[in-house]
């Protein structure tokens, strides 16, 4: 059995849209690597911090993990179908992958409390079932949870006081459910085989632009004007307009990625995105680094972009170095390792 995945057979769209998606994570968390002591506030922002802090809420907050949740739905389809085709158990050996990433998720939870992983393992379990779906059945599940999500954040929004459904609307309409949609998503898009479908449809990717970009704008103006201070609702704003914004990037990012030229010229980031789980681990320690020689206390939204600017810069560079050498990221050898439980020596080029 070799479970290696060729160049040839990559998607390198997907590889360039996980290296954008690890900046824009990047951007997010680098102000929660460092951890603030019990007693330190956050002053109020104002000037060119205020208009970046809504910048970032309206186009980054909470959007690139669901670029990320979609990219981890379609790399469920992608790992588990070859996975058969090789004569294993797909779905076995994907719970197996799970559990490796659970366990490396709470080694990483222990070094920046903001990991994602362990809860990425834990929701991609739900994904199990669905791995014999139809594409049809799959489209249904999918359209009733994004209705039930948006009911229940609407709920919220307008606080609804229902007694014990509360609490359930509560539960419904919290990030997990946003990241098994966006799971569920990507694999439906795997399933379908749409990624290595664009030209053929671009019409209705465009069709999925003209819906959703009306819908986005909207969303825009109203985080835009919703004030800092109203944290839980504006919150659930974000949250209505997560996925409608999230299928406007996924959507327009794939019909830009079908010129070659563009895909050449952005190849230095799908090297980030290719080891996107090293990088992911790595951005916590060089963050933390740089956050300890600016002697920061805090991390305005200014020092957030100009960090963030600074440590994709070096995972660029040390990408595209590693690749020239390796055909896999150190954390994805250990990943590797642990889904096959056999050692595999690192495979030069």
């Amino acid at each position: 059995m070799n479970p290696s995945i060729t160049q040839k057979e990559r998607i390198i769209s997907l590889d360039i849209i996980r290296g954008f998606a690890l900046f824009g994570i990047l951007l997010i968390n680098v102000g929660a690597f460092k951890i603030l002591t019990e007693g330190m506030q956050i002053p109020d922002y104002t000037g060119m911090n205020e208009v970046i802090a809504k910048l970032i809420e309206i186009f980054v907050e909470k959007k690139f993990f669901s670029i990320f949740s979609f990219l981890f739905g379609a790399g469920f389809f992608i790992f588990s179908s070859r996975a058969e085709s090789r004569g294993d158990k797909p779905r076995w050996r994907f719970a197996r992958r799970l559990l490796a990433l659970f366990l490396i998720g709470i080694i990483h939870l222990i070094f920046f409390w903001g990991s994602i992983l362990a809860t990425y393992a834990i929701i991609g379990f739900l994904m199990i079932p669905f791995y014999r779906a139809k594409v049809s059945t799959i489209s249904k599940w999918l359209g009733g949870i994004i209705i039930v999500y948006i009911i229940m954040l609407l709920m919220g929004l307008f606080s609804l006081d229902l007694g014990i459904f509360s609490k359930v609307s509560s539960f419904l309409g919290n990030d997990a459910v946003a990241i098994f949609i966006m799971f569920l998503t990507g694999f439906l898009a795997a399933k379908a085989n749409w990624m290595r479908r664009i030209r053929e449809l671009s019409t209705r990717i465009k069709w999925i632009q003209i819906i959703t970009l009306p819908i986005v704008i909207g969303f825009s103006l109203w985080i835009w004007f919703t004030p800092d201070r109203d944290y839980q609702h504006l919150q659930t704003i974000i949250g209505l307009g997560q996925i409608p914004t999230t299928y406007l990037y996924l959507s327009t990012l794939f019909l830009i990625l079908e010129n070659k030229r563009i895909v050449k010229l952005l190849q230095p980031i799908a090297c980030v995105g290719q080891m996107a789980f090293t990088n992911y681990w790595a951005q916590s320690f060089i963050g933390l680094a740089i956050i300890s020689l600016m002697g920061l206390e805090f991390v305005s939204p200014i020092n957030k972009v100009f960090i963030s600017i600074i440590i994709f810069a070096i995972q660029i560079i040390y990408s595209v170095i590693w690749f020239k050498f390796f055909k896999m990221g150190p954390l994805e050898k250990v990943w590797r390792y642990m889904t096959y439980g056999r050692r595999i020596a690192y495979n030069k080029k």
